[in-house]
């Protein structure tokens, strides 16, 4: 099978690094562009980026040419992958899509618009269901999106709890890693020995996503899930994994040890469909009283696995579970990349490039 070509869009960023290094042997697709901004396009990708993962550049990745961020520079690509920040992707993305190129983004700019499917996909790979008009519209492009960094752990640890129980009501507070800032962000005399409770935009994102994907399609529409959450959000010292304490209430009663069997007994909508991104399990339970903790458990999975533990009887709500999560990995370029890959498997793009 030839390889998918794929773009990336923001291929300078953190993100973008990220993408590059999951795709760097993968089985399906193949990195076919890089476009990041003016001042890097015309450069070699290895003179362009400022390389920030303790794995090597692939030599392969770091000759090729960077070119701009418009459509013609794409129209060789089979899909495109989006590591843009919000107001670029605002304008590209949709330009993409009208263009017939698949887009899936880790961008913000269009993960509450009603028929761009915002997608976990052990969570709600059955929104896909969306793009049905919108692929026939776009001759074969649309937009998917992953959400907010915080929010997939978040979410994936909510999903079985949804299914078996039914979420009412949700406090959490995240304790969230500097690389979610990406490669501009805080500096370490800002960091040391300190903790930011305030992160732009971040509450909101995980207030509204929650409810679009756990809801439910009917008919050709999507029905939100009705359930309150309220977030308050931290930047931590940590170079990567964000860490939630979260209190939720439940719709039916039930025990601790009930709680713990559905977060161990999950099984995502993809548990048979063999995407090579994808973790089994996806989700791990840890029974020590003092995990999960980023340095121990971010890397669960190859990145991708989302880690729980201290579940406990809540005097508020009805119950206490600490969440973890890569936030670059599984929360940002191996989320994006299993959506992708999602997509490919149920044919939802085509081979656009011929050899």
């Amino acid at each position: 099978m030839r390889p998918y070509r794929v773009g990336i869009v923001g291929a300078t960023g953190l993100v973008g690094q990220r993408l590059i290094e999951r795709l760097a042997e993968h089985p399906w697709f193949r990195i076919e562009a890089l476009a990041a901004s003016e001042r890097s396009a015309g450069r070699l990708y290895a003179e362009a980026v400022s390389w920030r993962l303790p794995t090597e550049l692939p030599s392969q990745v770091g000759a090729l040419t960077v070119r701009k961020c418009r459509v013609e520079e794409l129209e060789n690509c089979d899909l495109v992958l989006s590591a843009l920040d919000a107001p670029i992707a605002a304008e590209l993305e949709p330009r993409l899509a009208r263009a017939g190129i698949p887009v899936i983004s880790n961008s913000s700019a269009f993960r509450q618009d009603e028929d761009v499917p915002l997608v976990v996909p052990e969570v709600n790979a059955s929104h896909l269901s969306l793009l049905d008009g919108v692929q026939e519209r776009n001759a074969g492009g649309f937009i998917v999106t992953n959400p907010n960094c915080s929010t997939t752990g978040l979410v994936m640890a909510m999903a079985p709890l949804h299914r078996k129980f039914g979420v009412e009501r949700m406090v959490v507070s995240t304790m969230q890693a500097v690389s979610g800032a990406g490669v501009e962000g805080p500096r370490a005399l800002e960091m040391l020995d300190n903790v930011v409770p305030y992160i732009p935009g971040e509450e909101e994102k995980i207030e509204l996503e929650m409810g679009k994907i756990l809801g439910s399609i009917d008919g050709a529409r999507l029905q939100r899930a009705e359930l309150v959450v309220s977030a308050h959000c931290h930047r931590v010292a940590t170079t990567d994994g964000h860490l939630e304490a979260v209190s939720v209430g439940l719709g039916s009663d039930t025990t601790t040890e009930d709680v713990i069997a559905a977060l161990e007994g999950f099984r995502g909508e993809i548990e048979d469909e063999d995407l090579p991104s994808a973790s089994a399990p996806a989700i791990v339970v840890r029974r020590e009283v003092d995990r999960p903790q980023p340095r121990l458990d971010r890397d669960a999975g190859g990145g991708m696995t989302v880690v729980v533990g201290r579940v406990r009887p809540c005097p508020v709500l009805d119950f206490k579970i600490e969440v973890l999560s890569h936030n670059t990995v599984r929360g940002a370029a191996g989320g994006t990349l299993l959506n992708a890959e999602l997509l490919a498997a149920r044919g939802r793009i085509a081979r656009r490039s011929k050899d």
